[in-house]
């Protein structure tokens, strides 16, 4: 399993400076375009810059996908959307002569090296609990140590700033609700009006078209993923976080996956386990079984689309948690290492606002609140509930249509005229009219 860290990824920042500043002299000299956009994700042809990309090629706008891998290049081929390698001449050329750049994750979605200078809309993925950007130490974190040395403090410095000077290039951050962008206004640095509120084009799915349609798409696409499925299987999707390169705590012993087995068992329900894609660990059980299934980015690169089959999730400090709200799912909380991951990422506010009282801190005390929520429907939906509380809290849309005020926003950023009119609860696509 992939592991990244962001001590090892800031080393080989510290290593790129040359490139950077030899890719900013060139966006100095080569002009860019009246209106061509790239888009790029850090988890594939996925995300919230799939969502857009839509809207944008109704729009008119000339667009390309960066992208690296074989299976982006099917992936964006299979939707008739041009690509371009990202780390090629034509990459950098693409990037160098856009207007505005579309990201997920960060600079590194398109051609790094060639931004500066473009009008960037950066999408994020997900609404944070942890501490992310120039809110979090791990972000521009060289040592592991804890006590570091001299030259890495000062290299930690120089990375701080040159983190705050990547970020005051994004034009258009998009936030959920008041509450997340008084979030994404620190962590990123940014002024009131580079953070609208407008909701997240990543979620749309899973406000369009009825309950019933949206889980029957969503269960067609687990299966498509992990095979078939009895009518009558109930799905659980357990999906740690990131701990920056360390293995999840929260992997079962032998004696704990026994245990979660004969919960599904006794409920008829499959585990579908999605580690983080940049995480480390072993998800398997000791003895091959149906009852437990992997579903990581490699399977599916974005899992949001699947959340309405699910009749539960099981997480820690994902932000799964938030875009779950929104089915509404029940959750489970299984965090082991809640003081030590919050010394050392931090939270926005209190772990236990979001969780409550009640989270597990062991697989024994989960697989015992997994068999209550399966088992009795009384407790679904209290956390079911709990859940609906968190999206009021966090999402200030559930129409549908956070693309459209996305791109509007894009649009009068940019001083552009944007069609208007009645938006197609399907597609996200505006008919008729113009401002």
């Amino acid at each position: 399993m992939a592991s990244f860290s962001f001590g090892a990824g800031n080393a080989r920042k510290l290593m790129r400076i040359p490139l950077y500043v030899a890719g900013r002299l060139a966006t100095l000299v080569i002009p860019r375009s009246r209106d061509e956009w790239v888009f790029g994700c850090g988890v594939g042809v996925a995300d919230g810059a799939l969502a857009l990309w839509p809207v944008v090629a109704a729009g008119g706008h000339r667009a390309v996908w960066l992208g690296d891998s074989a299976r982006e290049r099917a992936d964006a081929a299979a939707r008739g959307i041009p690509f371009v390698r990202r780390h090629s001449l034509q990459g950098f050329w693409r990037t160098a002569r856009a207007r505005v750049v579309v990201v997920t994750h960060g600079l590194g979605d398109v051609n790094r090296y060639a931004v500066a200078g473009a009008f960037v809309v950066q999408l994020w993925h997900g609404i944070p609990l942890k501490r992310i950007g120039l809110d979090s130490p791990e972000t521009t974190r060289l040592s592991g140590r804890a006590r570091p040395s001299l030259a890495a403090v000062v290299a930690s410095r120089v990375l701080h700033q040159l983190y705050r000077r990547t970020v005051s290039g994004i034009r258009v951050l998009p936030a959920a609700s008041h509450l997340v962008r008084g979030r994404l206004q620190s962590a990123f640095a940014l002024a009131d009006g580079c953070v609208p509120v407008t909701g997240e084009p990543r979620v749309d799915v899973l406000s369009r078209g009825t309950a019933e349609e949206r889980r029957s798409a969503a269960r067609a696409g687990v299966v498509a993923a992990v095979g078939e499925l009895s009518d009558d299987t109930r799905l659980v999707l357990y999906a740690p976080t990131w701990r920056d390169g360390q293995v999840d705590p929260a992997i079962p012993t032998p004696s704990e996956w026994k245990l979660l087995e004969e919960v599904l068992a006794a409920n008829d329900a499959v585990l579908l386990i999605r580690s983080h894609p940049l995480g480390a660990g072993h998800y398997t059980p000791p003895a091959a079984t149906p009852r437990v299934r992997l579903i990581g980015s490699d399977v599916v690169a974005d899992v949001t689309p699947l959340l309405p089959a699910l009749d539960a999730l099981i997480t820690d400090y994902s932000s799964l948690a938030f875009d779950a709200a929104l089915v509404p799912l029940p959750v489970i909380y299984l965090a082991p290492d809640v003081e030590e991951y919050g010394s050392r990422r931090g939270f926005y506010g209190r772990f236990v606002d979001v969780a409550g009282e009640d989270w597990a801190s062991d697989w024994t005390r989960a697989a015992a609140d997994l068999g209550a929520v399966l088992g009795d429907a009384v407790e679904a939906e209290r956390r079911r509930q709990r859940s609906r509380e968190l999206s009021d809290r966090v999402h200030a849309f559930r129409d549908g249509s956070n693309t459209q005020r996305v791109y509007r926003a894009i649009q009068s950023r940019r001083g552009r005229r944007t069609p208007v009119g009645r938006i197609d609860a399907r597609t996200g696509l505006t008919a008729g009219g113009s401002s």
